[in-house]
């Protein structure tokens, strides 16, 4: 149990951080992404890529003077369990406590369960990038805490972000109707903004400029790499550090969204078994999207195609831009919750949306096959067949 006199000047050092933490959060807002926050919910934990919000959101929608805030991976705290803080929180008067990066404390998922089971009437929110250790971690408290996930930012929150629109409706790309587009289109110069979002407007700080945008995702993926990756994999060497980076930088340049596995394994002097693992890693922690053929759930598996998890991470890291359509497809239809598998035959289709939805992706000039729908770059109005690329930022 932790010294009394030290809780108590550790929360004044929080509440502190917080403060000022506060005073940095910007105006503008993601509503209605996660609709059970500072609800009736008890306990929620809240997953998603780093940079994408979850700290801002997670400030924004409860209010400074009932709920504690810290993040797990500050120092100040190390020689406290999650437990006494709470405790020590709750016994203060605070309504509840919001924990940031909680995979950073010991034995954190064994402290949440205790917070939750010793104060009924308290809220417990929690946040972190890294799935992997949530699922790992999670055991008991799945029956005591909702999970959600914060996605990527759509085309359409962009636009309400950067203050385009003040709102847009969410539109099912599959089913829009003639009115909804037409509100889209009389607002919005569509193909301009597109372009843009494409390049930097999957996470809020595009609100710092396209400079900026790609300095910070190029430092979040190296974030990710050095701080996530060793709690997913362990023995790491420096080679494999290094071999993940020329996976990223391979796939970015390629104009082929695959691997050869025998070739890296061999380059890299690797054994297929850590070659698989360093993959699913990049995968769970969000730098690389995998797409698998239909009924493709084997362990070892490199899917059929795969992208960059982020399509504007192409653009950052001066890649193939080719890849682009697709990888952005890929990732509209997962963020918005759909699931997305890959061709069997790429002769009649690319991709296959919820088992039963086939489309075909590319330009102006591109046929659709056989597929149930064309996604078109390059054209601002759906028609018979033909969805517009940029509908689909509008699903979520």
């Amino acid at each position: 149990m932790t010294e009394p006199n030290l809780l108590a000047d550790v929360l004044s050092s929080l509440k502190s951080i917080e403060a000022r933490t506060r005073l940095t959060l910007p105006e503008s807002r993601r509503s209605g992404v996660i609709a059970e926050l500072n609800q009736d919910v008890r306990a929620i934990i809240i997953t998603g890529a780093r940079g994408v919000g979850k700290t801002t959101l997670i400030l924004q929608n409860y209010p400074q003077e009932d709920f504690l805030y810290f993040s797990a991976d500050n120092p100040i705290i190390a020689g406290c369990s999650l437990y006494d803080i709470g405790e020590a929180a709750f016994m203060q008067g605070y309504r509840g406590v919001l924990i940031d990066e909680v995979h950073y404390a010991k034995d954190w998922s064994i402290n949440l369960k205790a917070l939750y089971d010793a104060f009924p009437r308290k809220k417990i929110c929690a946040s972190d990038s890294s799935a992997i250790i949530l699922r790992k971690g999670m055991g008991d408290l799945s029956r005591r805490f909702l999970v959600r996930k914060l996605p990527l930012l759509s085309f359409r929150e962009y636009l309400i972000l950067s203050g385009v629109c003040a709102s847009l409706p969410q539109i099912d790309p599959f089913s829009a109707d003639k009115k909804s587009i037409q509100s889209v289109l009389s607002k919005i110069n569509v193909m301009k903004h597109f372009k843009q979002y494409l390049q930097m407007g999957f996470r809020p700080f595009f609100l710092e400029g396209m400079a900026q945008y790609q300095e910070k995702l190029v430092g979040t993926i190296e974030k990710t790499l050095t701080q996530d990756i060793p709690f997913l994999v362990p023995q790491l060497s420096e080679n494999h550090f290094r071999l993940m980076s020329a996976v990223i930088g391979y796939l970015a340049k390629s104009s082929v969204p695959t691997l050869a596995v025998n070739s890296l394994c061999n380059e890299w002097e690797i054994g297929k078994e850590k070659l698989y693992q360093l993959l699913q890693a990049l995968e769970v922690a969000q730098v690389i999207r995998i797409i698998r053929k239909p009924k493709d759930h084997r362990l070892h598996s490199i899917g059929a195609k795969i992208f960059l998890h982020e399509p504007a991470t192409y653009e950052a890291l001066a890649g193939n831009t080719g890849s682009v359509r697709e990888a952005y497809c890929a990732a509209a239809f997962q963020e918005a919750g759909y699931t997305v598998h890959a061709a069997m035959d790429e002769k009649g289709y690319d991709m296959i949306i919820d088992g039963k939805t086939t489309i075909e992706i590319g330009g102006a000039t591109k046929k659709r096959k056989k597929a149930d729908f064309m996604i078109r770059d390059g054209t601002d109005v759906p028609t018979t067949g033909v969805i517009p690329m940029w509908l689909l930022g509008f699903a979520w």
